[in-house]
């Protein structure tokens, strides 16, 4: 497993820790926080399954170029 893109990746664990702490401290309901963590945790798969079909996106984990 390759980070490809390393940007994208740092975003989207930033995003689910920030949401984790946001729901151990009882900021956002649950119901909130698991529509988020699902809506990165399913930008970050639809990204990789776009990428192994061939279509034209930038994964944030796959096959880095050469290899």
């Amino acid at each position: 497993m390759n980070i490809t893109n390393p940007s994208k990746a740092l975003i989207a664990l930033a995003s689910l820790v920030c949401v984790t702490v946001l729901l151990l401290t009882d900021s956002i309901s649950n119901d909130a926080g698991i529509g988020l963590i699902s809506a990165v945790t399913g930008y970050g798969i639809g990204n990789g399954i776009a990428a192994k079909s061939g279509q034209p996106v930038e994964p944030i984990i796959g096959r880095r170029k050469g290899n």
